[in-house]
């Protein structure tokens, strides 16, 4: 028998509670908390979204468009609330952007970025709720190991497709129509 008291759910109002320099998570009904983004993880976030630019572009403009792309949206999915460091829909399935903070529509991709106080956690709970929601793709990306690895769910499993390292360029999918300088995102 345990002494602990059942522990209680999280609820939207313990992340409305959190400090501003912090950032909050639902997670199977546990509030994970992180501290904002390190100046190398920021970088990182940036400047993958700036090579993924093109992806975002409306009809006429140049790129392959198709895509809608958002830094650390609020996914509410199921009971999880999960703030990936980007996230993408197809245009199709999202046509118009939602007028609300909290999202409820799975994206097709997630992009993580790996940090000390938050790799566990980007690759367990939150890779399984991806998952469980159907998101059809996933990039893990580690500034510290200069690394990218992406995966796609298959039969509701993440299939690793590849992991490339250091000052590679890259096709990875969902992306694969132009070249990522992985490079670009460790420069100082």
């Amino acid at each position: 028998m345990s002494d602990e008291p059942p522990r209680r759910e999280a609820t939207y109002a313990d992340l409305e509670e959190l400090p501003p320099n912090c950032v909050g998570e639902i997670i199977e009904g546990e509030l994970h908390v992180s501290p904002r983004p390190m100046p190398r993880h920021a970088r990182a976030t940036f400047r993958l979204g700036r090579e993924l630019d093109p992806f975002d572009r409306d009809a006429g403009e140049e790129g392959p468009g198709g895509w809608v792309l958002l830094y650390e949206p609020e996914l509410h999915l199921g009971r999880a609330v999960l703030v990936p460091d980007l996230a993408g829909w197809r245009r199709e399935r999202m046509p118009e952007l939602p007028e609300e903070a909290a999202i409820t529509l799975a994206p097709d991709w997630v992009c993580e970025v790996l940090s000390p106080s938050t790799a566990v956690l980007d690759r367990g709970q939150k890779q399984r709720s991806y998952a469980r929601e159907g998101v059809q793709h996933l990039w893990l990306v580690d500034p510290a190991e200069r690394s990218l690895e992406v995966y796609r769910l298959e039969s509701g499993h993440w299939r690793p497709l590849t992991t490339q390292r250091g000052e590679v360029t890259v096709h990875a999918e969902p992306f694969e129509a132009r070249a990522l300088e992985l490079g670009r995102l460790w420069k100082r």
